[in-house]
């Protein structure tokens, strides 16, 4: 299965809080699953840290890294078809960040391991 961490997932699952459920800590730590984290997502991270709305234990810059290569997490570039996709969508959701990775799950065949329940009315695969 090929997934796409939301960013809340992401932060949860690097996290020792608990608040990741089982089956997606089980899908991410699964090698049989390719599990990707958008550079949405870290830019979202980044703004979020930077403008003192969440704490980390260390900055974006090296924690993001350091949780992807020890947990085999890829890196998603963010593509033109992504972004024109993103404008096609319903405005079902005004999350900026979130349409997005609505949109590069879509264009790249994803399932988004997430609790946000504004994702379901997208016709996107989620997993939690």
């Amino acid at each position: 299965m090929k997934l796409l961490l939301d960013t809340c997932a992401f932060l949860w699952f690097q996290s020792s809080a608990g608040d990741l459920s089982k089956a997606a800590r089980a899908a991410v730590l699964d090698t049989d699953n390719q599990v990707y984290l958008s550079v949405v997502s870290a830019w979202e991270i980044g703004r979020k840290f930077a403008s003192g709305s969440l704490f980390l234990d260390m900055s974006p810059e090296i924690l993001i890294p350091r949780v992807r290569d020890e947990s085999g997490i890829e890196s998603l570039q963010l593509t033109e078809a992504d972004a024109l996709m993103a404008e096609k969508l319903p405005r079902l959701h005004k999350d900026p960040f979130d349409r997005m990775l609505i949109a590069q799950a879509l264009v790249n065949g994803l399932t988004i391991v997430t609790s946000d329940a504004a994702f379901n009315p997208y016709p996107v695969r989620v997993l939690w």
